[in-house]
């Protein structure tokens, strides 16, 4: 499936939304500290409420962080999860509001947009850092890194492992590096326009 409309252009958007798969193989090939702080430069630039920015994220590659991140997974998520060169913990800031005098220096209040209740904070941490995810996924893909994005883990633990002593909850964990192309099945279908869509 290629649409010429998507051709070209910077980071060629093809590569990025049509031809990018959801890899569950890895090759044997690492991923620099250099290339993870392009992808998080990259992945803040995209638009959130206020600029409130909740994501926060843990990059775990060292065989260490490994082996307390693999068995609070799902069993079916173990073993990808340990031969991916970097599995990547996306939370969201549930204490966001606490930067937006730095981050929204132009509305004093703005904090107050977001702190009317506990839920209503936690609605806009978790919009805004699913948000935040999604950038995440097409960033790491415009940079050359396949994902594997994946639920199935407990948050609670993983966040207390990985985000101490922080007011983080876990979004979803996406394994970064160079999947193995020829261990992918074809793809699946997708909704139509139509099914989709309404023109209003």
């Amino acid at each position: 499936m290629r649409d010429a409309s998507l051709q070209g252009g910077h980071g060629d958007a093809a590569a990025i939304f049509l031809h990018g798969r959801t890899h569950g193989a890895w090759l044997d090939q690492p991923v620099s500290p250099d290339l993870l702080r392009r992808l998080f430069t990259m992945t803040i630039m995209g638009p959130t409420s206020a600029n409130c920015l909740p994501l926060r994220i843990a990059f775990v590659s060292s065989a260490e962080g490994k082996a307390r991140l693999v068995p609070l997974m799902a069993a079916g998520n173990r073993e990808k999860t340990r031969k991916a060169p970097v599995t990547a913990v996306l939370a969201y800031d549930l204490a966001f509001h606490e930067h937006l005098p730095r981050l929204y220096p132009h509305e004093p209040g703005a904090a107050s947009w977001f702190t009317g209740s506990p839920a209503a904070t936690r609605e806009a941490a978790l919009r805004n850092g699913s948000l935040q995810a999604g950038y995440f996924i097409m960033a790491a893909r415009a940079l050359g890194l396949d994902c594997g994005p994946m639920g199935g883990f407990d948050g609670p633990a993983i966040a207390h492992a990985f985000f101490p002593g922080r007011a983080y909850e876990v979004n979803l964990l996406c394994n970064l590096g160079y999947g193995d192309h020829a261990r992918l099945r074809p793809r699946l279908p997708r909704l139509s326009f139509d099914d989709a869509c309404v023109l209003a």
